[in-house]
């Protein structure tokens, strides 16, 4: 398909190699403001926003990717088979459901479980299991640790339901060592493995599905600086 797609209006050149991917049109255009030298709006198709700038002499994009599996399934698609992306790193917000987590601590997503059926599209002989790409996590390990955070590395749920009628539902992956649960991760990992490239969710802890503490939506947009920045380093050194 050429460029621009019919959800992304950046022209050919316009977006980087390495894209970070927040949930919120917001935060996309925070990270922009805040981050990059000279950024620039190459997307707003509804309201999409994308940004691409400088962090540090490296071309880095910023880009939403709306709410669910559906949605990144469909940026992140586009930016790994369309606009040559090599490197996307989801940062969003994810509710933990394991005792060693609290709010605010930063959780970098090693596999993405999920009850979605994205992964049927390929038609596999068996369960594929979804999961980050090694050299990003170690290089985002690497750079949190310089940074003095210390990230939890394990298993997260990318869940297509926000709201279960199951009252048991999130225990029962609770038991299964799973840390927290979002809803995107797990389509960004399928896309990823599908297309040969690189993908990583890194998610700050916003509420606590067993202890109920949580985070308003605006500090959700704004206050989430390590993961940004974690993120952003990891950027620079793919850079390099």
């Amino acid at each position: 398909m050429p460029v621009p797609t019919p959800h992304n209006s950046a022209k050919s050149g316009e977006i980087a190699k390495t894209v970070l991917m927040p949930g919120d049109p917001l935060r996309a255009r925070f990270i922009a403001e805040n981050y990059l030298d000279n950024p620039a709006l190459v997307n707003n198709v509804r309201g999409v926003q994308g940004y691409t700038g400088l962090w540090k002499g490296a071309q880095v994009t910023v880009m939403a990717s709306g709410m669910g599996i559906p949605s990144i399934g469909i940026y992140s698609y586009e930016l790994f088979n369309f606009y040559g992306v090599e490197n996307i790193i989801r940062i969003g917000s994810a509710g933990a459901i394991s005792e060693e987590l609290k709010v605010r601590d930063i959780v970098l997503g090693l596999g993405a479980c999920t009850n979605s059926n994205f992964a049927s599209q390929f038609d596999l002989p068996g369960t594929f299991a979804p999961t980050a790409s090694y050299k990003l996590i170690k290089i985002a390990e690497e750079e949190a640790e310089k940074l003095g955070v210390k990230p939890v590395v394990g298993n997260i749920l990318s869940s297509d339901s926000f709201y279960d009628d199951r009252p048991d539902a999130i225990m029962r992956w609770k038991r299964m060592g799973v840390l927290a649960v979002e809803m995107e991760a797990a389509g960004l990992y399928l896309n990823a493995a599908r297309a040969n490239r690189h993908s990583l969710a890194i998610c700050t802890i916003s509420d606590h599905v067993i202890t109920g503490e949580a985070l308003d939506s605006e500090a959700r947009e704004k206050s989430f600086t390590d993961m940004m920045e974690i993120a952003l380093t990891t950027a620079l050194r793919l850079a390099e």
